[in-house]
């Protein structure tokens, strides 16, 4: 996948410019350049990732294209306790597949955000995994976990093809 491709994943989900996001699980920062794109330099984002190399990596990257959007890099582990002001979205972008107990993560996350707030998620469209992708969820399994876990009006953002794993999806759900 490239930029566009990112970009087209998170669109429909994120409903204008400014706000306060994070993406949680944000490695090398592809998905946080695409939200940073998407809510413009007038937003404050949070990028949270357990990998400090690529932490930098991204800052780098980010500074470099929008260098007035104020981001907090954040060295921690998003499955963990992390102080954050209450946020109007959040995105985990291949990240979730890592969690294998995620309705305890998934209500942490929930008190992250706003009352209005939103969870975008990218996943591969599968219910089995592998050593690299130990517990993906369909879109249909986010669904039903979704709705468990408090979120409502779950939808199907866009989906985009891959030669792994079947597919990615990518879905909104609402507080």
């Amino acid at each position: 996948m490239n930029h566009a491709d990112h970009v087209a994943l998170l669109e429909k989900g994120v409903p204008g410019t400014g706000g306060l996001w994070a993406d949680f699980g944000s490695g090398r920062g592809a998905f946080t350049l695409a939200l940073a794109e998407l809510v413009g330099q007038d937003a404050v984002l949070y990028s949270v990732d357990r990998n400090q190399a690529a932490l930098q990596h991204q800052e780098r990257i980010l500074q470099a294209r929008f260098p007035n959007l104020e981001v907090h890099y954040l060295h921690r582990d998003f499955t963990q306790p992390i102080g954050l002001p209450p946020l109007d979205g959040l995105i985990m972008a291949n990240s979730l597949h890592f969690v294998k107990d995620k309705d305890q993560v998934l209500h942490a996350i929930r008190g992250h955000l706003k009352p209005d707030g939103r969870l975008i998620i990218v996943e591969y469209d599968v219910d089995s995994g592998n050593r690299w992708v130990p517990h993906p969820l369909s879109f249909t399994s986010w669904q039903r976990l979704a709705d468990k876990v408090g979120f409502r009006q779950t939808r199907l953002l866009a989906t985009h093809p891959s030669s792994f794993l079947k597919g990615f999806y990518a879905a909104l759900s609402l507080i």
